[in-house]
């Protein structure tokens, strides 16, 4: 057997996040099936958003998180770039969870094609199985 393929995988599992300024997508995974599944869209804000995160986060307790971070096509930051970094932050802050930043680009839109019934979720799905495959 080959050595990378006898080596123990460590299970980590996370929950990942689609942001949006009116709804948050939520999908959980770990690093045995390397997969991820939508769980449910959050569809509050302020203390409210945080208040259904912590009981997602008490529900599945995820060993880090993993957020979307959003940039135009051409790699470019715009608004939406800093405000999801920053609720990157909040998170980190408010749970005590390590966070990853995941570049989002087109992942809506892989969504929509996938005929997604909840598109948030499955964004942070896509997001989530971006964060697995790479390299550890």
């Amino acid at each position: 057997m080959s050595p990378a393929l006898s080596a123990p995988t460590i299970h980590r599992s996370f929950l990942a996040f689609d942001f949006g300024t009116l709804r948050v997508g939520v999908a959980s995974g770990n690093t045995v099936t390397r997969t991820a599944q939508p769980l449910r869209t959050v569809a509050v804000t302020g203390t409210a958003r945080f208040d259904a995160i912590a009981g997602l986060i008490d529900e599945w307790k995820p060993d880090a998180l993993v957020v979307g971070i959003p940039f135009h096509p051409d790699g470019a930051p715009h608004d939406n770039t800093e405000r999801a970094r920053r609720f990157a932050r909040q998170l980190h802050g408010r749970f005590r969870l390590p966070v990853h930043e995941v570049d989002e680009r087109y992942t809506t839109t892989e969504a929509h094609s996938m005929g997604a019934a909840d598109i948030d979720a499955a964004s942070a799905a896509i997001i989530l199985e971006q964060f697995l495959r790479e390299p550890a």
